[in-house]
C-alpha cells in the first residue's frame, strides 16, 4: 500500500538578514512547531496561488512569488510531504498571527534555538548546505 503525498509550499521571506518563521497553532498535527509560513496545495491550485492564499490566510500579508530555491520529500508516518521552497517577497500587509500560534524575523545562525517540522528542517538545511 503506497503512501498518500500531500504537495506543501512554503515561503522563504528574508528581511535585513532575518527569515520569518511560523509556529504552528496548539491543535495542528505537529504542534507549536516551527516552520516557513505556507501550507498545502489544493486542488487546481499553482504552487504561486497556494502560497498566496496561505500567507493571506496565516499572517495577513501580500506576496510575491519568486523562484523555486529547494523541493524535499519527507516520509512521516501516514503520508508523504513534497515540500517546494519558494523565494517571496512581502508586497504588502500588516503581518499578524492570524491562523498560527505566533510568528517571527530570526537570522539563519538562530534557527536550531527553534523545533522545525522534521519536512522544514530537511529543508532548511538544504538552504543553508548542511547536511
Amino acid at each position: 500500500m503506497s503512501q498518500r503525498t500531500i504537495r506543501v509550499v512554503a515561503a522563504v521571506l528574508e528581511k535585513d538578514g532575518r527569515y520569518l518563521i511560523t509556529q504552528r497553532r496548539t491543535t495542528a498535527v505537529l504542534p507549536l512547531m516551527w516552520e516557513f509560513p505556507g501550507g498545502r496545495v489544493e486542488e487546481g491550485e499553482t504552487d504561486s496561488q497556494a502560497l498566496k492564499r496561505e500567507v493571506r490566510h496565516r499572517l495577513g500579508g501580500e506576496i510575491d512569488v519568486g523562484k523555486l530555491i529547494s523541493f524535499v520529500s519527507h516520509p512521516y508516518e501516514h503520508y508523504v510531504v513534497d515540500l517546494f521552497l519558494y523565494e517571496c517577497m512581502l508586497t504588502a500587509g500588516t503581518l499578524g498571527a492570524k491562523n498560527v500560534h505566533a510568528f517571527k524575523w530570526v537570522t539563519s545562525a538562530e534557527f536550531d534555538q527553534y523545533p522545525f517540522t522534521p519536512a522544514d528542517e530537511a529543508s532548511m538545511n538544504k538552504l543553508l548546505g548542511v547536511s
